[in-house]
């Protein structure tokens, strides 16, 4: 194999996307999924629809693998994973472990789009009874009822006839170190205030949010509509606890708004889970030698002009390797990275043919 390849780690939306653009302009691909399925995190956790446009999920995903897997241009490795990397920017050795076995690739460039992982709300730090109580969910959870149509309560089987999220859970949190924003969150409790009031009409529905942050088009598209079409309850303030009563959940905080306490029966608890670093993401930093962050995300360090530039010339990131992004974000920097890796092979191509 040539170092005229590109070899792409991370078989999701990111990876896929970066994958595609570095075929279609006739580069070789080779992208490595350490699972045995394509399409990242939105597959693996049953993601009921895109926000914000709702657009579902699994077939937009298939569609992406498909145009990866279709082109002959691109071998897709299953269930591997990167181990070493040796030689130089253009002139890569990068170790493999797979199915069959380790192997060596060598390559040109490389583009890291190994994601993120949702924040657990069941540390210690953390006072909402994930793990005690069957009601406390997180938006995964809800998401993955929301795909099959049928959201209700864990603990009995039952609808829930009140409903809450609360936002920021693992982010903007200087006590667990996470003090970033995670971006979308609170777009996607709002999409997923909006499905459950769609599918129970009749349950009141809740958001408990420090502040509410949407951006572009997030707001009319989603905020102001769940609040005016489907009339979901937005509350400025801080939820502090969640504790049972007999089969309901009390939810502890303060209205901030008001400056005074509060406390409201709840039969289930939504917990707004940021995004952290994925597993797949500090092993690969680690791997190929790239510097990560404060927080464990990638560390972009070519600035607002190059937003996808490693610490280690050749090796491109994008999506939530480097931080929280949604979708557009993701594909977005995914097709920039994939464009760098390109430019990148063929400006040492030229230099060696003039050498």
């Amino acid at each position: 194999m040539a170092f005229d390849t590109v070899v792409v780690i991370g078989g999701g939306p990111g990876g896929l996307r970066a994958a595609q653009g570095i075929a279609e302009v006739g580069t070789p691909v080779v992208l490595l999924e350490r699972t045995d399925v394509l399409g990242g995190t939105p597959i693996q956790e049953n993601y009921a629809g895109i926000t914000p446009h709702g657009e579902e999920a699994e077939p937009l995903l298939r569609r992406m693998a498909d145009l990866v897997t279709g082109n002959p241009a691109v071998d897709v490795r299953m269930q591997t994973t990167a181990t070493a990397l040796s030689g130089d920017p253009g002139a890569f050795r990068l170790e493999v472990t797979g199915p069959d076995g380790p192997a060596i690739i060598e390559c040109g460039a490389i583009v890291v789009a190994t994601g993120f992982s949702h924040f657990d709300p069941g540390r210690e730090t953390q006072l909402y009874g994930y793990y005690e109580f069957d009601d406390v969910v997180t938006l995964p959870d809800l998401e993955s009822m929301l795909k099959s149509h049928s959201v209700v309560r864990p603990s009995n089987g039952e609808p829930p006839k009140k409903l809450c999220f609360v936002q920021c859970v693992g982010s903007r949190d200087r006590q667990i170190g996470n003090e970033y924003c995670s971006k979308v969150c609170c777009g996607v409790a709002s999409k997923e205030a909006i499905e459950v009031r769609q599918l129970l009409p009749d349950c009141k529905v809740y958001i408990f949010y420090i502040d509410m942050r949407m951006y572009g088009y997030w707001e009319n598209e989603i905020y102001w509509a769940a609040q005016e079409k489907h009339h979901v309850q937005y509350v400025k303030g801080i939820i502090t606890e969640v504790l049972a009563k007999g089969d309901q959940l009390i939810v502890r905080g303060e209205d901030t708004t008001m400056g005074r306490p509060m406390e409201l029966l709840m039969d289930m608890v939504v917990l707004s889970v940021g995004m952290e670093p994925s597993a797949g993401t500090r092993e690969v930093s680690r791997t190929l030698g790239i510097r990560p962050n404060r927080f464990g995300f990638v560390d972009a360090v070519g600035g607002p002009l190059d937003p996808v530039a490693t610490s280690r010339e050749g090796i491109y990131a994008c999506g939530a390797a480097l931080g929280p992004a949604d979708l557009e974000d993701t594909v977005s920097s995914a097709a920039n990275a994939a464009m760098r890796a390109v430019a990148f092979i063929r400006g040492h191509v030229t230099a060696a043919a003039g050498s």
